[in-house]
């Protein structure tokens, strides 16, 4: 038997999909209820009915509830022991080289108005529109960062800057100190802009180390942008501008052991995103990234397209892990309607693919998880437990009545308060 289940374990293809942001909390809308409980989800409901559900805890509680954090979490990482900051991964993402003593900013284009956040995403505007004003900041901007540096008396933060255009609203500024070894901005704290929609952002503004020169930064973008031929287009158009670029989640490279070396039996492993930060971990931990055309990080994103391209990399993969973004986004926008939607398009058009591919493999497992709950009452993302749902060939579940949601998962014996070990009971280590 022994023998059998090591054998077994060699062979075994590994699924991972990660509604990002799909745990909720009751709403009056829904009768009391969650978008998980409400969405028609026939795939699920069934794949329901044979599976181990249960429930985990992914952002320790002296770390922002984020999707770096607790995708780490999920994968398998203590966030205490290896998180350095969300911006770095999104560098190695793009590829973009990090030296030792380099700081990586995200850089969120947004429109404030008023001094309140109207929009994190800037309405969410076209990668292709970014493009075109992560120039202008490169020439207007960055070549200004010392003066500004010296006239708030930080002439030891010198040295060079440059911005990095990513996918829609998500970019990176990248600061190399003149130097090595100076460490600036060790104390700065930024806030995510997602945490303030419709606030006002003076209580988010960068504080500590460094915050003159990071927020001098912020409003000369502001002055720069007032004026560009992009926004005067997007006005037009009846859209929302970009006035600000909004500089957080700055760290350095992360040291992380592959995920092979953790995992001995997992030789190979491929992710399927849109956004730039699960790419960089996923590079992070040694996995290949599957470019699928016409993925968006938002609910016009093609989810046929995942499915088809997830199925297709099953049989040469030892693990495949899904990410849809659409959740995630539509909780932030507070829209009960568009996060039910995204539901129902994964169960439609990404998980159908997905388990016919794994219908003829002879040994299969799937995880379905959310990374971190954004409830859309709050408009962001929240501390506290996701439902997960884990099905396979080797899993032998018959409850007829059982459905994946917070309230299934809430009953559940099998729970996790510390998320990464979670992974260990998946691929079955444990």
């Amino acid at each position: 038997f022994s023998l059998y289940c090591f054998i077994a374990g060699v062979f075994m293809k590994y699924v991972i999909i990660i509604p990002d942001g799909a745990a909720d909390e009751p709403i009056d809308s829904l009768g009391g209820k969650t978008p998980l409980m409400v969405a028609k989800t026939p795939h699920l409901d069934r794949l329901a009915k044979r599976s181990i559900i249960g429930r985990s805890w992914n952002v320790p509680e002296h770390l922002s509830p984020g999707s770096d954090v607790a995708t780490l979490s999920l994968l398998g990482y203590d966030p205490s022991e290896v998180y350095t900051g969300r911006a770095p991964l999104e560098a190695i993402a793009q590829n973009i080289h990090l030296g030792p003593d380099d700081l990586a900013f995200r850089c969120n284009l947004v429109c404030i108005e008023q001094g309140v956040m109207k929009s994190f995403t800037a309405g969410h505007i076209s990668s292709e529109e970014a493009r075109e004003i992560l120039k202008t900041l490169q020439f207007e901007v960055a070549s200004q960062w010392n003066s500004i540096a010296s006239r708030c008396g930080l002439d030891h933060y010198a040295g060079r800057v440059d911005f990095y255009p990513g996918v829609s609203y998500r970019n990176l500024m990248v600061f190399s100190p003149q130097v090595s070894g100076s460490m600036p901005f060790a104390k700065l704290r930024t806030c995510p802009p997602h945490d303030y929609t419709d606030q006002q952002v003076e209580q988010a503004l960068p504080a500590g180390d460094g915050s003159k020169l990071i927020g001098e930064v912020m409003e000369l973008s502001a002055s720069v942008l007032a004026s560009h031929p992009v926004n005067h287009k997007r006005i037009r158009d009846g859209k929302l501008p970009a006035t600000h670029a909004w500089l957080w989640g700055q760290g350095r490279t992360p040291n992380m052991v592959s995920f092979a070396q953790r995992h001995p039996k997992i030789r190979s492993g491929k992710m399927i995103t849109a956004v730039d930060l699960l790419r960089g971990i996923a590079r992070s931990i040694g996995w290949d990234i599957v470019d699928v055309p016409n993925i968006t990080g938002y609910v016009d994103t093609d989810y046929s397209a995942k499915g088809r391209y997830a199925a297709a990399n099953i049989a040469d993969n030892r693990i495949v892990c899904v990410h849809v973004e659409a959740t995630d986004e539509s909780g932030h926008e507070g829209s009960v309607a568009k996060k039910v939607a995204a539901l129902e398009d994964i169960d439609s058009k990404v998980l159908p693919p997905v388990l016919d591919a794994l219908a003829g493999q002879a040994d299969w497992r799937i995880l379905i998880t959310p990374d971190h709950p954004t409830p859309v009452r709050i408009k962001t993302h929240s501390r506290g437990f996701v439902p997960w749902l884990i099905a396979g060939s080797d899993i032998e579940v018959n409850r007829p009545d059982q459905t994946y949601d917070e309230v299934t998962a809430e009953k559940s014996e099998y729970h996790f308060e510390h998320g990464w070990e979670l992974i260990n009971f998946f691929l079955g280590e444990r």
